[in-house]
């Protein structure tokens, strides 16, 4: 028997504004987006990278917007390291997302390294600011850095190299990085998030006639196709499991 793929939905009604996610318009079924609420060190975010690929490759407009899972600057206890490193390896099995070496042995070992959010959400709001689609980009190159590479993402030194990484000007990119409403930002996704009852990251939300739709991402790990052609079927006006 195949693997099944059921989404759960829970509706929801919403007065539109510009908080979580990745947003869409689906050509032929009227106009929509959906939200995603992520967070560039949330291992489950990396996870789902291939899912927000197929929908922007597939020429659907995004917009990303971060919780901020880390809200401080954070070293990390070693059961902390131990609990993240059995995570990160049922992610890969999951997902088939690779996580390098210098991560698993010396960035995510070392007991100095700070996990926090804010500069990396800072990051991938400058980038979007400066050209279209670089947020995404950038969100890509910090969890490349992080999870591959084993840089130290909340530097701002890395930070800037990154962006020079996707073809932004250090010093246009630098200007906007320090002058994003970050924490606005943040919290504004953090409201979206308790009023839809996403507890964790990444969230998916369908919004379509200013109603919210809550669709689980989580059976589509490994299975970007699968997941594109279940939001594009979704239907806003019924319950439906999706195949």
């Amino acid at each position: 028997m195949g693997r099944q793929f059921p989404t759960v939905h829970r509706k929801f009604e919403y007065t539109p504004k510009r908080t979580a996610g990745l947003c869409f318009c689906l050509t032929g079924t009227g106009c929509g987006s959906q939200a995603v609420t992520y967070d560039p060190l949330c291992g489950w975010c990396y996870a789902a990278s291939p899912l927000i690929d197929v929908i922007a490759n597939a020429g659907i407009p995004m917009v990303l917007h971060g919780g901020g899972l880390w809200q401080s600057p954070t070293h990390l206890s070693a059961d902390k390291r131990s609990y993240i490193r059995r995570s990160d390896a049922r992610i890969a099995e999951v997902s088939g997302v690779t996580f390098g070496a210098a991560y698993s042995n010396d960035l995510l070992s070392d007991p100095d390294t700070v996990f926090w959010s804010r500069p990396t959400i800072q990051a991938v709001l400058a980038a979007g600011a400066l050209k279209s689609g670089a947020d995404r980009q950038m969100l890509h190159a910090i969890q490349q850095a992080h999870y591959v590479d084993g840089r130290c993402v909340t530097d701002v030194t890395v930070i800037t190299a990154l962006a020079g990484q996707i073809g932004l000007g250090t010093r246009e990119f630098i200007q906007h990085f320090e002058n994003v409403k970050v924490d606005e930002h943040i919290s504004d996704t953090r409201q979206l998030m308790q009023r839809t009852g996403i507890s964790g990251f990444p969230g998916f939300l369908l919004e379509r006639d200013h109603r919210l739709l809550r669709v689980a991402h989580e059976p589509f790990y490994g299975h970007p196709a699968k997941f594109l052609s279940a939001v594009l079927s979704l239907d806003m006006g019924r319950e439906a499991d999706i195949r």
